[in-house]
């Protein structure tokens, strides 16, 4: 049944408000003992006779149940009361509770706790007093707008703990409704094409009915309180009482939660104060991409300390901090680097390794890229559209300019055209369709990293220039849900791809070891190897003397691998042949190896590029002090 049905017969009056939802105070009605021909005024029964005769031939009232309905209803209170009372009640008590975790339901799933349900909220309070005063017309449409206030704060709020549980932030009213778009992409490449529609199909349903129940379950209580108005008025000023008294007291008895709540207006609140500086930072961005100290030096004075030299920079997916420092995961990452930092050695290689701020966490990875290349604070969609609409200096196109590299990227992740190609300098992009993949997708990732850089020196590194290169190289195997994973194969085995098919099916279930706390962490640990595996044996295996890296993570993995509260930090190292390239970076403070230490400096993103066209060129002439 309805929460919109009345649970008595009462005539449709001002005072008593008729509306569906109304009834004894017991919310039924006793049998009625007259004869068929009694007055109306003989008993309930009566009533509802009465009141159904006075609509005879016409439609029921907007918001009340058709006539046939009420009969059956009447009827159904005569013949089993104890039912009718007892489904009353728990219809108004779902009502009340619906309301009540609208108001109090957290925005992060580690507060879901009991005493934050354990609280007096001013807002039913305040509600309660605006709509006993309110005529019928206005009262229905105030509690029907009340209830679909409630669903959105339910929806937002569901968004914040999905948000918080990716991305280690809330939900943006403003500028994070293009990313739901990925959301579905990422539940598309989870679950597979017919997992996906179902689940959004059926989230849309949820969404709608929320939509619904709210409104009405206000509009039931509502009715409740207009039944007595003298009860429901003195019941209004008690609770008021009894609120104001416990917020001047500052009574917080269950672990310093106060008694009285106002969370709903806070929460409102702040997601206004929010709007407004998301809509004055924009403002400010705009006029910050316009300054670029960069922007005029000459190109002959722009990275003369790598020119001759083949540059790669290689973006790991979700290489954080946690990957070194976490003891579930840290110990096979850095068997990894020691490994192949062994390996690189006996090459002839060495390294410098720091750490960066990255603007983005556990998710937004061409935030993190952006940030990196472009000088640019980028932590939301809007500014990535502000920045990529315009002409800013970034790092391959400052190889670019120099006319003496030619530019290059590889973005296997990419499925479609992309644009920003253009903005960033390349001369040439790859995405997923240009590099003749012909095995199966990991998951998200379109191919493994190991194929992805067999493609780039296949069609690129390998072939004969007239210029050195300058690449830019995206590695997506360990993007999340971190299964199924591929495995290093032979370097000369890769061909088209193909030998990964038996690799992908004896590969894990992503639903399984996303859901497992223990496994996921562990899968993750293992991805992340496997990248770096990939990237520094083909270093290993195709480097020489001219060859220098710059490896880093885009972010850090999501919350349920790095933890609630962890920093955004991301490892970033610089390898190299020729110890002139490391020499210039002395003053860095870089930890020696492929591993940062706990004291190397940290450093947010967006201050890299001017950092290293500084060590790599030439200061502009109006240079101000370094970047922080």
């Amino acid at each position: 049944m309805s929460l919109f049905t009345r649970s008595s017969p009462s005539p449709d009056t001002d005072d008593t408000d008729g509306a569906p939802g109304m009834g004894g105070t017991d919310g039924t009605s006793a049998p009625s003992t007259a004869e068929p021909s009694a007055a109306p005024t003989a008993g309930p029964a009566a009533d509802t006779s009465a009141s159904d005769a006075s609509v005879a031939g016409a439609p029921a009232a907007p918001g009340r149940p058709s006539r046939r309905w009420r009969r059956y209803r009447a009827a159904f209170r005569e013949k089993h009361p104890r039912a009718a009372r007892a489904w009353s009640w728990g219809v108004t008590a779902l009502a009340a509770a619906l309301v009540f975790f609208a108001l109090f339901m957290p925005g992060k799933a580690e507060y879901f706790e009991a005493r934050q349900f354990l609280r007096i909220p001013v807002e039913p309070i305040l509600a309660a007093a605006l709509l006993l005063v309110l005529p019928r017309r206005p009262r229905l449409a105030g509690a029907v707008v009340i209830g679909l206030g409630l669903a959105v704060l339910v929806v937002v709020k569901a968004l914040d703990i999905g948000f918080n549980q990716f991305l280690g932030r809330g939900f943006n009213v403003v500028l994070d409704w293009g990313l739901l778009d990925d959301a579905e992409s990422y539940v598309r490449d989870t679950l597979g094409g017919a997992g996906a529609r179902a689940a959004v199909s059926g989230l849309v349903a949820l969404v709608l009915l929320l939509f619904a129940v709210m409104a009405l379950a206000v509009v039931r209580l509502t009715n409740l309180l207009v039944r007595d108005r003298e009860r429901a008025t003195k019941g209004v000023v008690v609770a008021g009482t009894v609120w104001i008294t416990c917020a001047a007291l500052g009574l917080t008895p269950l672990d310093d939660t106060a008694v009285a709540s106002r969370s709903t207006i806070g929460f409102v609140q702040d997601r206004w104060g929010r709007v407004q500086e998301t809509l004055r930072d924009e403002a400010a961005f705009a006029e910050e991409v316009k300054k670029d100290r960069f922007a005029d030096v000459p190109a002959d004075r722009l990275l003369t300390g790598l020119r001759g030299k083949d540059v790669t920079i290689a973006f790991i997916e979700s290489y954080g901090r946690a990957a070194l420092q976490d003891p579930a995961v840290a110990p096979g990452v850095k068997g990894a680097l020691d490994e192949e930092g062994k390996a690189l050695a006996e090459a002839g290689f060495a390294a410098r390794s720091g750490w960066l701020t990255s603007a983005t966490y556990g998710g937004s990875s061409w935030l993190g890229h952006s940030t990196f290349l472009t000088g640019l604070w980028i932590d939301n969609q809007s500014r990535y559209r502000t920045v990529t609409a315009g002409d800013r200096l970034t790092l391959p196109g400052a190889f670019a300019k120099t006319d003496a590299w030619r530019t290059v990227g590889v973005v296997p992740g990419v499925r479609y055209n992309w644009p920003e190609g253009h903005f960033y300098g390349f001369d040439k992009v790859y995405d997923s369709r240009d590099v003749g993949y012909r095995g199966p997708k990991f998951s998200w990732s379109t191919m493994p990293d190991q194929y992805a850089l067999t493609a780039f020196e296949r069609l690129e590194a390998a072939k004969k220039r007239d210029k050195p290169l300058m690449a830019e190289i995206i590695l997506t195997s360990s993007h999340q849900p971190w299964a199924p994973l591929p495995k290093m194969v032979g370097w000369d085995e890769v061909g088209d791809g193909s030998v990964y098919r038996a690799v992908e099916k004896a590969g894990k279930d992503p639903a399984d070891v996303f859901t497992d706390p223990v496994e996921v962490k562990e899968e993750y640990g293992k991805s992340v190897q496997y990248s770096l595996h990939s990237l520094l044996q083909y270093l290993e295996r195709y480097g020489d003397k001219n060859s220098v890296l710059v490896f880093l993570g885009d972010h850090q993995p999501m919350a349920r691998v790095s933890g609630d509260g962890a920093s955004h930090d991301v490892p970033v190292t610089i390898v190299a042949h020729d110890p002139k390239v490391l020499d210039r970076i002395d003053d860095w403070g870089w930890s020696d190896g492929l591993r940062p230490g706990a004291d190397a400096p940290v450093w947010r993103m967006d201050s890299f590029r001017d950092r290293f066209l500084t060590a790599y060129g030439e200061e502009p002439k109006a240079a101000g002090t370094p970047a922080p």
